[in-house]
C-alpha cells in the first residue's frame, strides 16, 4: 500500500528541516498526520516485517559464520542487524519457553520419608530372612549367609534411624513437616515459640539474623498447605532467565581479564557475550525440538547422539567465534576456552545455589 507523506519539510517530532522521507535529527519518517485504517495497519505491520527482516538478517551470520556478527557489529555495521539486547530478549524467551515445557526440573527436590522407605524394606527383608532360616533343612552355608545379610541390616538401620530428615511426618497431625537442617525433635511448633525459646538462651547461643530467617521460612512453609515441591520448582524456573541475564556482564568480565592483550573495551566483550549465548540458546531450543518426537525409553542411544552432537557443534561454535573475534593461535584458543569454561561453570554453579537458597527462604 502506496504511503502518503507530507509536502512540508519540517519534523514533527523534533522541529528539524527535513532533507528527505526521514528526520535525520531524531529518524522519525514524514508520514501524513491523519491516515485512514488500511494504512495505520500498514504501517503496524511494515514495522513488524521491519523487526522480522532485521531478525532473519542477523541469523544468518550469527548461525553460519561464528564471530562475524560481533565484528561486524563493533564495525559499526549495525543498520540491517538486529539490536544484541533485543535478540537476546528474544531469543531467551522462546527458548525458556520450550526449556520449562519439555519437563526440565532446573532442582531435584525430594520431599518424601525417605528414611521411613529404608526403615521399611529392611524390616520386610529381615523377616523373610527369619522365615527362610526356620527352615530345618536349610543348609549350614546358608544360614551363615542370612546371618551375615541380618548383621548388614542391622548396621543399615542404625544409620537409617541417627540420619538427618529434610521432611518428617508429625504424628499428631499427619502432616509433613519442611526442615532445613533435619531437626525432626525441634519442640517449637510456631515461629513465636521458637522467638521465646531464643529469648532464654544466652547472647552467644542464639540464632543469628539469616538462622531466624531459615526458621521463620520453614514454619512458614509448615503452616501453609502448599505443594512446597513444586513452589520451590516454580520459582527457580521463574528466576533462572533473570539469573542468566544477571550472568552475562559477569562472563563478559571473564572474557575481559583472559583476553586482557587484545586491549578491547569491556563493551566489545558484552557484546560477544550476547551474541554467543543468542547461538547457544537457538540452537538448543531447536535441539530441545528434535528431541521431543523421540521416546525417553527404548530410544535412549537416539536421543544420546543428539546430545553428543549438539556439544560437539556448541563446542566448535565457540571455538570459532573466539578464534574469529579475538585472533589468538589455535593453541591458545583452546586453553583459555577452556579457562573461560571452568570459570563460566563455577560462576554458573554458585548461582544456581544461591538462587536455589533465595527461593526457598524468600519465594
Amino acid at each position: 500500500m502506496k504511503k502518503h507523506y507530507r509536502k512540508e519539510n519540517d519534523c514533527l517530532n523534533c522541529g528539524a528541516e527535513l532533507q528527505g522521507r526521514f528526520c535525520h535529527v531524531c529518524g522519525q519518517e514524514n508520514l501524513q498526520i491523519k491516515e485512514n485504517f488500511g494504512h495505520m495497519m500498514n504501517h503496524a505491520i511494515s514495522d513488524y516485517f521491519h523487526f522480522d527482516h532485521h531478525f532473519f538478517n542477523t541469523l544468518k551470520p550469527l548461525v553460519l559464520n561464528p564471530g562475524k556478527l560481533t565484528n561486524e557489529y563493533m564495525a559499526g555495521k549495525r543498520v540491517r542487524y538486529l539490536h544484541p539486547v533485543k535478540m537476546y530478549i528474544f531469543i531467551s524467551l522462546v527458548y525458556f519457553l520450550l526449556l520449562f515445557q519439555s519437563g526440565f526440573e532446573p532442582v531435584k527436590i525430594n520431599t518424601t520419608n525417605d528414611k521411613a522407605v529404608t526403615k521399611k524394606s529392611i524390616e520386610a527383608t529381615n523377616k523373610s530372612l527369619d522365615s527362610v532360616a526356620k527352615n530345618p533343612y536349610i543348609p549350614a552355608l546358608a544360614k551363615a549367609a542370612i546371618l551375615k545379610a541380618k548383621k548388614n541390616n542391622a548396621i543399615a538401620l542404625k544409620k537409617a534411624d541417627t540420619a538427618a530428615d529434610d521432611v518428617f511426618l508429625d504424628k499428631k497431625t499427619k502432616k509433613h513437616h519442611y526442615s532445613f537442617f533435619g531437626d525432626a525433635d525441634n519442640k517449637d511448633t510456631t515461629y513465636q515459640q521458637y522467638l521465646a525459646s531464643q529469648q532464654k538462651l544466652a547472647d552467644n547461643k542464639k540464632d543469628g539474623f539469616f538462622m531466624r530467617r531459615i526458621r521463620k521460612r520453614e514454619f512458614d512453609l509448615n503452616a501453609s498447605d502448599k505443594d512446597v515441591k513444586s513452589g520451590i520448582t516454580e520459582g527457580i524456573k521463574h528466576n533462572t532467565p533473570k539469573m542468566m541475564f544477571l550472568l552475562l556482564p559477569i562472563f563478559a568480565l571473564i572474557l575481559k581479564i583472559v583476553f586482557w592483550k587484545n586491549k578491547k573495551y569491556y563493551v566489545e566483550h558484552l557484546i560477544y557475550s550476547f551474541h554467543l549465548h543468542c547461538f547457544l540458546f537457538l540452537f538448543l531450543a531447536i535441539i530441545i525440538l528434535l528431541k521431543m518426537p523421540i521416546p525417553a525409553t527404548g530410544w535412549e542411544t537416539v536421543r544420546g547422539c543428539v546430545d553428543l552432537f549438539a556439544f560437539l557443534v556448541i563446542v566448535w561454535y565457540i571455538y570459532t567465534s573466539l578464534r574469529v573475534v579475538y585472533h589468538r593461535t589455535p593453541g591458545r584458543t583452546i586453553t583459555k576456552m577452556i579457562g573461560i569454561t571452568f570459570s563460566y561453570l563455577t560462576v554458573f554453579g554458585i548461582a544456581m545455589m544461591l538462587l536455589v537458597i533465595l527461593v526457598a527462604l524468600f519465594d
